[in-house]
């Protein structure tokens, strides 16, 4: 009987991932149908689904629900208020005339809006401007589409709101997400730098040598100087020796951080009490200091994440106050909550998805005793058997097994965080893998997700702009995001394995 549920199990796992794949459902109805299809299959109880599966389960990620609603309220600030638009025209005004400059400048501006933007708006905002810009000095549109969406990739690791999301459905401090997303960080940002320089030879223009060096070694200088500032916040973690050396460098960005942020917000007052009865503001310098306020307040103070936000939206509000701005505060909470809100469904169904495999956290023991005479939930007990046949067992398995199968990520596949990926983590983690392991594998495959995914509303949108095929965005860009996943696999193979 249980071999007749496991299989009937990992078969509607197969046909509703297939649907997935192949967009005949959405995953904001395939996830929850998966949720209570598989509780039924294993023998749950209706009245426990309605309790824990769907119960508990849509407020398992209430966290990462309600930070995403803030974070999408900050985005739509930064775009009524004029505050992104002023840091794009920011950069194109430092970058001069010189393609690889260029390229660079906004590929580094983009990192940073996206720390905090999201969206699709957001994504049509500021591609509206960067896209021009790039192909205004000769770049290729397939080459300043692909800048645009590896930038906001890149930018996608920082966003504090993504964190949340794993930390709660793997069970990981955020000292721990910290840790393999410099590295992912690394690497993406490295071989980005490469894609730039081979995709500008290819578009046929002369670059010096001694130019790409000096470019490259200022970007990574920077790169290397932030991931030791920020990896300080996760010293506790460190050696002893380590620990030590990087504490006197930690204290001093600390107090100049806290520094620069005390002034930032008094100029901020200052500049909303001189304004107070102004219908026009004029955009001051200081506005484009809003993406990464958030960023630094959680990696450098230990701010909470909901409160780094809403620290920032002040923020916002104060540097571009004028009279009767408060509608604008109005609009962008209630249209960020709006934006968001596609995410947000999708975060219900991965919660059905994840009590429905692990279990519910709240059923006391001899309630599950008494329902089903164990204390292993029944879909874990039924699923375990299959997937340890499958989960690898050492550091080479692992990276061989999820370098093939990383295309699974694109087109909603089983890898997808945002389709079945934190269902099929969930039983991973139940046949024993471990959940940094887990963790290292989604983010280096989602590099094919976040950059090649032709399903991505993103990528529709800047080929649509760009008047190329979505396609040839996914053949330029896979081996690079490919190169990504099997990197990112190998160093999490070393820490974890």
């Amino acid at each position: 009987m249980q071999t007749l549920q496991g299989i009937a199990l990992l078969i509607v796992f197969i046909v509703i991932t297939a649907m997935m794949s192949k967009r005949i459902w959405p995953a904001l109805l395939a996830l929850p149908v998966l949720a209570v299809a598989v509780s039924l299959i294993a023998g749950i109880r209706v009245d426990d689904i309605f309790k824990y599966v769907i119960g508990e389960g849509s407020l398992m990620l209430a966290e990462p629900i309600v930070i995403s609603m803030f974070g999408g309220a900050l985005s739509i600030m930064m775009q009524k208020t004029g505050i992104a638009e002023g840091f794009i025209k920011k950069g194109a005004e430092l970058s001069g005339d010189n393609p690889l400059v260029i390229a660079l400048v906004m590929f580094i501006f983009i990192i940073l809006l996206f720390t905090t933007l999201g969206g699709l708006g957001a994504m049509i905002m500021v591609g509206a401007i960067v896209l021009p810009i790039l192909t205004s000095v000769g770049i290729s549109r397939l080459t300043a589409a692909v800048i645009m969406l590896m930038g906001v990739s890149l930018g996608g690791m920082f966003n504090v709101g993504n964190w949340a999301l794993y930390m709660t459905s793997l069970g990981l401090s955020q000292a721990q997400v910290l840790q393999f997303i410099f590295i992912i960080f690394g690497i993406a940002f490295t071989g980005s730098l490469v894609y730039i320089v081979i995709q500008l030879y290819r578009d046929g223009f002369s670059l010096s040598f001694w130019n790409i060096l000096k470019n490259f070694l200022i970007l990574i200088g920077v790169g290397a100087g932030f991931v030791l500032i920020t990896r300080w916040t996760v010293s506790s973690e460190l050696a002893p020796e380590t620990r030590e050396a990087l504490h006197l460098a930690g204290r001093v960005v600390y107090y100049l951080a806290l520094a620069a942020i005390l002034l930032l917000f008094l100029n901020a007052a200052w500049r909303a009490y001189r304004f107070r009865n102004s219908s026009f503001h004029p955009l001051h310098w200081t506005a484009i200091f809003t993406p990464v306020i958030p960023l630094i307040l959680i990696l450098l103070f230990k701010v909470n994440f909901l409160a780094a936000f809403i620290i920032a939206i002040g923020y916002a509000y104060m540097v571009t106050y004028k009279q009767d701005n408060i509608s604008v505060l109005l609009k962008s909470l209630i249209e960020g909550s709006a934006i968001v809100l596609p995410a947000v469904i999708l975060m219900f169904g991965i919660g059905w998805i994840l009590v429905s495999v692990k279990g519910p956290n709240t059923m006391p023991l001899d309630v599950m005793m008494a329902h089903y005479g164990t204390e292993i939930w029944p879909v874990r007990d039924l699923m375990v058997p299959f997937v340890k046949q499958i989960v690898p067992t050492s550091g080479w398995q692992y990276v061989l097994t999820f370098t093939i199968l990383a295309p699974l990520a694109l087109y909603r596949g089983p890898l997808n965080v945002w389709g079945m990926g934190f269902g099929i983590a969930s039983v991973m983690m139940a046949a024993g893998m471990p959940a940094g392991a887990i963790l290292g594998m989604l983010w280096s495959v989602g590099q094919l997700q976040g950059i090649s995914d032709p399903t991505n509303l993103q990528n529709v949108w800047i080929a649509n702009e760009m008047k190329i095929d979505v396609q040839k965005i996914l053949y330029n860009t896979l081996p690079y995001s490919w190169v990504f996943a099997l990197l990112g696999l190998i160093a999490a193979a070393i820490i974890y394995y």
